[in-house]
Formats: C-alpha cells, structure tokens, sequence
C-alpha cells in the first residue's frame, strides 16, 4: 500500500518553492541549452516544480481550460515564469474588476537569469527572484493608488468613472458606475502588479522583483542580485 502523501499547504508551497529554486540555480540543464522562447522555458520549469510537488503532496493540478496551475481549495495559486530580462507575463482577462481587486488568485513568480555555457552545451538558470503574492495584492499597482487617494481626498461617483475612463479600464458606462459604487463602498487593496490593457492582462512583475519592504500579502522566497 503506498504511503499517504501531505497536504498541501500555503507554507509548504512556499518552501517547496526556496528549495526548488535553490537546487535549479545550482543545476546545469542540457534541454534548455540554446532555448531562447521564454514560453518554452517556463513550460519547462513549471512542469519540473508540479512534478515535486506531486510526488511528495496530495493536491490538483489544473488543466489548460481551468486556467490556474494549482486549483486545489486553499491554494488557488498560478505559477509564473519569467526572464529578469523583461518580468512579465500574461493571463486570461476575466473582467475590469481584476485590475482594481484582483486576478481572484495567488501568484507564485519564478524569474530566472539564464546562461548558456558553450564549452559543456549546458544551461544554467539562477533564480535571481521567486515572490508569493497573495489575491489581494495581485491588482494593478497605479490604478489602486490613486482610486485609494482620490477616496481619502472625498471623490464622488463621477469622479470615480472619469478616473477609470482615463485609464481605459475596459468596460461599458453601466460597468463602470456599478464599479464606481462599488469602490466608493469597499476601497480596493493597495496592488503590486502592473496590468497592461490586452485581449488578455499583460501582467508585469518588476515592482515585486524590486520589493525591500515587508508588504502584508507578498512573500520573497528568493531575492538575490543578477550577476
């Protein structure tokens, strides 16, 4: 009878997550020699993270159509790969609201540096940043800032939807007052992501690579130089 596997927890992600990074920085990787698609590369590195986790815990792996990599409840999290070069990424768009409360997920983003060394037609990815960002800090960084201040300043619905018509937030009239309404009664989180405006949200990580303070929903797994 096979041993029962653990469950799955945020913190166990988490470390799973330090060592992973730890190890794959240390790893020299011939498949991934001379590969410059960065889609290719996160395929890679997410496929290698799940199938550690999968052997060690119990928990779901999503599929293509759920869109989330770790759906299992409590977990709820996408796993992100991205260069250092250009820390960013897309996802699905599934409404205004993600821009101002959220992508309704956790983040976990892995951004490597990568190296090939031509004497032993090897790769070399050192992580040189590995974050988790909770739900709440996973909306767009400018546009929660200055809703936040322009509530603290008295701003009214008006005020409101002209702000979200300058930043092109994509939505009809009627969306956008509802949306109004509801910032006035529940100001959104301060994000800490960059979403650009796309068929799909392009999401930038490049505040949260940079990150020094200790923020209340981000964790820095690994935060090391590029070199």
């Amino acid at each position: 009878m096979p041993a029962m596997k653990n469950k799955l927890t945020i913190d166990k992600l988490i470390e799973e997550a330090r060592s992973f990074c730890i190890k794959e920085s240390e790893t020299k990787c011939e498949e991934l020699f001379g590969i410059t698609d960065g889609k290719a590369i996160g395929t890679y590195i997410e496929h290698k993270f799940k199938e550690r986790l999968t052997s060690i815990y119990e928990l779901e792996i999503g599929s293509s159509a759920s869109g989330i990599d770790l759906p299992s409840p409590g977990i709820l999290t996408d796993i992100k790969v991205t260069s250092i070069e250009q820390p960013q990424s897309s996802c699905p768009f599934e409404g205004p609201k993600q821009k101002i409360y959220g992508l309704g997920y956790n983040l976990l983003i892995f951004v490597y540096d990568k190296k090939d060394d031509s004497k032993t037609k090897t790769a070399n990815l050192k992580f040189v940043s590995c974050s988790f960002v909770e739900s709440k800090r996973t909306a767009d960084y400018t546009t929660t800032y200055r809703l936040r201040q322009m509530i603290n300043d008295g701003a009214n619905e008006n005020d409101i939807i002209a702000y979200l018509l300058d930043r092109n937030i994509p939505a009809d009239e009627m969306t956008l007052s509802q949306l109004a309404k509801q910032i006035l009664e529940n100001p959104p989180e301060q994000g800490y992501l960059t979403i650009s405006n796309a068929l799909q949200w392009r999401l930038q990580y490049q505040r949260i690579v940079n990150l020094n303070e200790n923020i209340d929903g981000i964790t820095k797994i690994i935060s090391n130089e590029k070199k």
